[in-house]
């Protein structure tokens, strides 16, 4: 049934308490609000709450809604300002979201044990390291540190390929033979230094 009444009037209705005239002003309004904020806030379900959100407002101060003045202007600036709230807020949630998963660890991380034994075993390869020819471990550093491939280390010592394979494969013997024998530390020397 078309509402030939007035704004003005249906808000003076309004302000009486009359649900009637605050169904028919929201008739009227409802789908021009619902696409007004549906262009900012892409989403359907939040574009609804708004829009009954803004009616719920304009019911809650109906007393205190001037009857006179635009509603169109007020109607808008209600929706307009509550689209711009819920946009802050889902971009402070989202941010929030984002720390709250930085702070989190991925599952593939090691846990506090896995970390101390890592320390652990990295402490004691350096100095196994070190108990190495200078030319062994120069050649390991470049392999494992530097990630520089065989040839790459070939050519800028100045040795053969097969020399690089050599030196590698006697360090990474000396390291297993030297290594604590736990399980846990090996599969982490395995992942760590031979691939």
């Amino acid at each position: 049934m078309k509402v030939s009444k007035s704004n003005q009037e249906l808000l003076l209705l309004i302000q009486k308490d009359d649900r009637i005239a605050f169904y028919n002003l929201y008739e009227r309004y409802c789908r021009r609000l619902y696409g007004f904020v549906l262009r900012y806030i892409k989403q359907k379900e939040d574009a609804e709450e708004i829009v009954q959100e803004v009616f719920v407002k304009i019911w809650e101060s109906r007393n205190k809604t001037d009857a006179f003045a635009s509603f169109e202007s007020f109607l808008f600036t209600i929706a307009y300002n509550s689209t711009i709230s819920l946009l802050r807020k889902r971009s402070h949630e989202k941010k929030y979201l984002e720390y709250l998963k930085s702070l989190q660890q991925p599952e593939n991380m090691p846990d506090l044990i896995d970390e101390i034994q890592f320390h652990e075993l990295n402490d004691r390869v350096q100095l196994l390291l070190n108990e190495l020819t200078p030319r062994q471990r120069e050649v390991f550093q470049m392999s494992r540190e530097e990630g520089l491939s065989h040839d790459e280390i070939s050519k800028r010592l100045n040795i053969s390929v097969n020399t690089v394979k050599k030196h590698i494969a006697n360090t990474l013997s000396f390291l297993k033979t030297q290594i604590d024998s736990s399980l846990a530390i090996n599969l982490l020397f395995v992942s760590l230094f031979i691939y």
